[in-house]
């Protein structure tokens, strides 16, 4: 399994998830294109595409800092085709970017909404319709949509219909273009984590660095999606993957490695319905 002179367009990579995802193929020798908007530090938000390009070069990857809103088509046009020119190609997508206000229907302004839906699934359309003639000359081409199963639990709607609406768009998305690209070749998956994992967005948003301990880190993810961009293409398709359960899957049993704390009590993730604890383990 190596990424080894593959190329991977990461949207929202200037940290996060999205970096680790980069960091991980970047220690095959890949080449990365970082698609975020941030080029300037930020204390609450840090990380920026210069940062990010440091890492992943100093992970024996390749890097191209593209400064990009995934809301604007040509801003987005322009990042995939800087990175086709660079590195002569395009073999991965993955639509990691993502706008979250966790907010009843009552209270959610319509400029977030817009936001959430233009970023997550509106996005995730946008990028994958650019980068399909490009994937279609790969000889293993693969989009990730970083988008959870679709759980039609009301419990996932009842508290934040927008933000649930928003990124089961970017997981329908994946139950289509996987039906629609498999002729093809190209293949089209979720991956979403079991639990919180350790971002700013946890951190902002969902209970500070009380809330971090309860979370795994970015890596677990990173380590799946690695796993599924080195599957064959036209056999690992339309799949809602599970980053544990890929973890697994590639062989490995302890995840204790991936944890904050590993005395905390795991936080399970939105979207999939409760467990017992000892599952977390």
């Amino acid at each position: 399994m190596t990424l080894a002179g593959k190329t991977l367009v990461i949207t929202g990579a200037s940290r996060g998830i999205g970096l680790a995802v980069a960091l991980r193929a970047a220690e095959d020798g890949a080449n990365i294109a970082i698609l975020a908007k941030t080029v300037e530090e930020n204390s609450r938000l840090p990380g920026t595409i210069h940062s990010a390009a440091k890492e992943i070069e100093a992970r024996g990857g390749k890097a191209l800092a593209l400064k990009c809103d995934v809301r604007h088509e040509e801003e987005v046009i322009d990042a995939i085709k800087k990175t086709v020119e660079k590195f002569g190609g395009l073999d991965i997508l993955v639509n990691n970017a993502s706008a979250i206000s966790l907010t009843p229907t009552a209270d959610t302004e319509m400029k977030r909404y817009d936001l959430m839906n233009q970023v997550n699934s509106r996005a995730t359309f946008m990028c994958s319709k650019q980068a399909i003639p490009h994937l279609k000359n790969s000889s293993n081409p693969h989009i990730l949509n970083m988008s959870p199963p679709l759980n039609m639990n009301p419990r996932w709607f009842a508290h934040h219909l927008a933000y649930t609406m928003a990124k089961y768009g970017m997981s329908m998305c994946t139950l289509g273009m996987s039906a629609e690209l498999k002729k093809t070749g190209i293949a089209v998956n979720s991956l979403w984590p079991e639990t919180g994992i350790a971002t700013a967005a946890v951190k902002n948003l969902l209970g500070g660095d009380e809330a971090m301990k309860k979370c795994r880190q970015p890596e677990i993810v990173a380590d799946a999606a690695y796993w599924i961009f080195n599957q064959k293409a036209t056999e690992c398709t339309g799949n809602f993957f599970v980053d544990v359960d890929v973890i697994k899957a590639s062989g490995v049993d302890d995840l204790s490695k991936y944890a904050i704390d590993p005395t905390a009590e795991l936080m399970r993730d939105f979207f999939l319905d409760p467990v017992k604890q000892e599952a977390l383990k």
